[in-house]
């Protein structure tokens, strides 16, 4: 049925195109959606029969599953549109957009894309907007169902402050009410942006890239196009929005207090980051001479904070700045994020975890014998948490170092390839050399593209779960 549902929200670029009335690829998109319901329903005909509740075990292969198959129907228009107006690409490409858009990593392999037929770059943008929303509901509703590791980092964020281990007795009720702050933010960001004068189509499609932390645009020049300050704050907020959990807002308003967001110890530390490296880059790019105090602000802010949410929009060429601001973007894209977010990376909670944990043992070198807790706002985590961040880790680091070294087994440049792994493991889309912000992802080979496809799906889904149905415990009785 996810897959019919799926086909169903692909008539909507094709109405957006019929709108037009000059779009030319709609009935593509038409024709894509019948046979992506078609073949939906004829699916879950034959499995009707067989169906029984979830155990684990089937939740932590039904989420692997479905984010792979899915960009396989999501790519049918991309390749058929774009062989239709002249300018053909091959699947593998063609999915790795799709994978790009709903990971909500915001790479992608087109170029000239003002000249993109609107239902087109319609459905790319839409598709993280769908991604970012299904991340959250993910985290709600499938994450209780795999144990320890991710269900308990999960209660962990909620934990400091927040004393609720459920947010309603009902998972479809969390979902739902996740939902209405989804779109109830994602509206007030299309609001905001037609009122400073974006275009209403340009308003929608960057609402979905801005709330989603998609990074996907209309336009090659990203928000240059725009060279609008007011569109800049408004994109700023509701990224600064994005980059902090969903269930704490869902807390806030249900307690009726913001107070609930600063005390949050995650939220706190996303904020500070997020801003505070933004203001240090302006600082730098002003006194490097690289730009006058206000434009320095300008474009500090806006990129650092579009970077590190894993957005990827862009104002400038930011790899012209002294390099010491592009590597300080590019490793805060991994950790300047929050659970329960629709930012990638490994999220701060995380980070905060580690850093308690590394203080824990260097105090017991000094007092062995003490007992000494790892606290976050006064909340004891617990070990198997620690253990779960600590092998997310190892993990991480070594699938970043893995894929490189693979990568770089094509002949592709140093900076390239670990830039290329890192923009795609953490969902942040855009990266150094070949793939930095003058160039794209369309010149790599098939091969190339299938590993920063698959580096994507294994960032947005973190890992653990693709690697669990590899082993062959997974798959005894």
């Amino acid at each position: 049925m996810v897959q019919a549902f799926f086909g169903i929200l692909m008539l909507l670029p094709a109405l957006t195109g019929w709108s037009t009335r000059h779009d030319g690829v709609a009935y593509i998109f038409f024709g894509c959606a019948v046979f992506t319901i078609v073949t939906g329903l004829c699916l879950w005909l034959t499995m009707r029969k067989h169906q029984r509740d979830l155990i684990p075990r089937d939740g932590v292969l039904l989420v692997p599953l479905t984010w792979s198959w899915l960009p396989l129907f999501a790519s049918f228009p991309i390749m058929i549109s774009l062989y239709h107006i002249g300018r053909p690409i091959d699947f593998s490409h063609a999915y790795f957009e799709a994978v790009s858009g709903l990971t909500t990593t915001g790479s992608t392999i087109l170029t000239g894309l003002d000249t993109l037929p609107i239902s087109l770059n319609f459905w790319r943008t839409f598709l993280q907007w769908l991604g970012g929303l299904g991340i959250i509901i993910l985290a709600v509703a499938i994450l209780p169902l795999l144990g320890v590791g991710a269900t308990q980092l999960f209660r962990t964020e909620m934990a400091g402050p927040l004393k609720e281990n459920k947010l309603t007795p009902r998972i479809s009720t969390t979902a739902k009410a996740l939902w209405g702050i989804y779109v109830l933010l994602s509206v007030l960001c299309a609001l905001a942006y037609w009122a400073a004068g974006m275009t209403f189509p340009d308003a929608i499609m960057h609402m979905f890239s801005t709330v989603s932390l998609g990074g996907l645009t209309s336009h090659d020049k990203s928000f240059a196009y725009f060279n609008s300050p007011l569109i800049e704050c408004i994109a700023i907020i509701f990224m600064l929005l994005g980059s902090c959990s969903f269930t704490l807002y869902f807390v806030c308003i249900r307690r009726r207090s913001l107070k609930r967001l600063w005390q949050d110890p995650e939220a706190r530390a996303t904020l500070t980051v997020l801003l505070g490296s933004g203001l240090f880059a302006s600082f730098w790019l002003w006194i490097k001479d690289t730009y006058p105090l206000m434009e320095a602000l300008r474009q500090g802010m806006f990129n650092v904070i579009s970077v590190a949410t894993t957005t990827g929009f862009m104002s400038t060429d930011y790899t012209q700045w002294p390099v010491f601001i592009p590597v300080l973007m590019l490793l805060l894209s991994g950790v300047a994020t929050g659970a329960g977010s629709t930012g990638g990376g490994v999220k701060m909670i995380r980070l905060l975890i580690l850093i308690k944990q590394t203080q824990r043992e260097i105090r017991r070198m000094v007092h062995p014998r003490a007992v000494q807790p790892v606290t976050i706002a006064g909340q004891v985590i617990s070990q198997p948490v620690i253990f779960a961040v600590l092998a997310f880790m190892l993990v991480y680091g070594m699938t970043v170092i893995a894929l490189s070294m693979v990568l770089l087994l094509t002949d592709m440049d140093m900076v390239s390839a670990f830039s290329a792994i890192l923009a795609s493991v953490h969902c942040m889309g855009v990266g150094f050399g070949e793939v930095g912000p003058a160039g794209s992802f369309g010149h790599l080979s098939n091969f190339q593209i299938w590993i920063c496809s698959l580096a994507m799906l294994l960032g947005r889904l973190e890992m653990l779960c693709f690697l669990a149905v590899l082993m062959p415990s997974f798959w005894r009785r």
